[in-house]
């Protein structure tokens, strides 16, 4: 079909690189650290299993049947609770149930962007929310950032001169540099929203998957004047394939993002979200998550190890307390997509190189590895094969 036919927003859409890569590294021989998945071991499948059970036997008019599209009362009862040891005090009628927080970002373009109307992105970011902005025809601009995150200072130069509609981050353990805002300029950057009146989009998945080190608020706990709109999960606290997340934002703006729902899914699966409030609310998620920190802790640290010991000593390495990836910058004019190839053919091994998430089309020279879903033994024979790739290229 001629790409005419389409809608201009999907002229030049690529791919997620990432699922791309999905189904060669699902093959029982790859070794892969190119997704950012949850390891299957994780999941608390037996305990999921009797809660489904129950579920089904004495509430299935409730999970069986439509609900409302702003949720399932109860969880968001729970987490306006939850919320507080980040900092945040919120009702639970500012939040709002999605299907996966990856949802959020997408209603965030759908009720604030026209075409042109510009997004400040880190460099790099999260690769989905740059193919998400594209398709609502944004105009990126890029913040200033350095080893721990955001430039705050520069930002404000940025806002004063681009004027844009929107700034998005994942300010905890970031996807893909695992980097982590500090606290002082979490604090610099909610007082810059309320002069600025401009929209933040918090984007927050991992920071319950802290290892060491101490655990900073929220932004959106420093944003006096509610223009933070901060997005949850528990895809990797939980499950992915249960797809529950939430937004909590203020009600003028939860409300949009109700009627930008209503015209996508209506509504979360009944049966997932009442999984999750259940499962979180009988005080399973704290011991689980002791569970899964202290596995994935032990797989960062063995990747950390294997790094230092066996990789090329030109490569820049990002050292992150939580979350799921290394970050690696490789000597200027190394490309890290000709290694992958490489890396894939000779080794079975694979990678995401960095160029995706980077909304300029920069990046060449990086990658980013996942520690999370690569047993110890993997990562170590993984990390050593590919640092012989690496060195016999560079």
């Amino acid at each position: 079909m001629e790409e005419s036919r389409f809608a201009t927003r999907m002229h030049g859409m690529a791919g997620d690189a990432i699922w791309e890569l999905l189904s060669l590294t699902q093959q029982p021989d790859v070794i892969s650290f190119a997704g950012g998945m949850p390891s299957p071991d994780a999941f608390p499948h037996e305990i999921l299993a009797e809660l489904a059970g129950e579920l089904l036997r004495n509430q299935k008019t409730t999970v069986l049947q439509y609900g409302q599209s702003e949720g399932y009362f109860p969880l968001r009862e729970w987490i306006a609770q939850w919320v507080r040891r980040k900092g945040i005090v919120a009702t639970p009628e500012e939040v709002i149930i999605l299907t996966g927080s990856q949802q959020g970002i997408d209603l965030s373009g759908k009720i604030f962007l026209n075409p042109g109307d510009k997004v400040v992105v880190e460099s790099p970011t999260y690769l989905a929310a740059i193919n998400i902005y594209r398709m609502y025809d944004a105009a990126f601009v890029t913040a200033p950032n350095d080893d721990v995150g955001l430039d705050v200072e520069a930002l404000e130069a940025v806002i004063a001169r681009e004027k844009p509609k929107l700034i998005y981050l994942v300010p905890t353990f970031q996807n893909p540099t695992g980097r982590t805002l500090p606290r002082e300029r979490r604090q610099v950057l909610g007082e810059m929203l309320t002069r600025h009146e401009i929209i933040l989009v918090e984007d927050d998945p991992y920071t319950d998957l802290r290892y060491e080190g101490e655990a900073v608020p929220a932004i959106k706990s420093f944003d006096t004047t509610g223009q933070t709109i901060y997005l949850g999960s528990f895809s990797k606290l939980i499950s992915p394939g249960l797809r529950v997340g939430f937004a909590i934002a203020r009600p003028h703006i939860l409300r949009k993002f109700v009627l930008g729902k209503q015209t996508t899914d209506a509504h979360t699966a009944m049966l997932s979200q009442a999984l999750v409030y259940e499962f979180c609310s009988r005080g399973y998620l704290d011991e689980h998550l002791k569970r899964v920190c202290a596995m994935y802790d032990a797989q960062r640290l063995v990747m950390k190890e294997m790094i230092e010991r066996y990789m090329p000593k030109d490569i820049r390495w990002s050292q992150p307390e939580g979350g799921m990836f290394f970050w690696g910058e490789l000597s200027v004019g190394v490309n890290a997509k000709e290694l992958l190839a490489k890396a894939i053919k000779e080794k079975r091994v694979a990678f995401i190189s960095g160029e995706s998430f980077f909304a300029d089309g920069t990046g060449q020279n990086t990658l980013r590895l996942n520690f999370s879903n690569s047993s110890p033994e993997k990562i170590e024979a993984g990390i050593r094969a590919l640092a012989a790739v690496f060195e016999e290229h560079m």
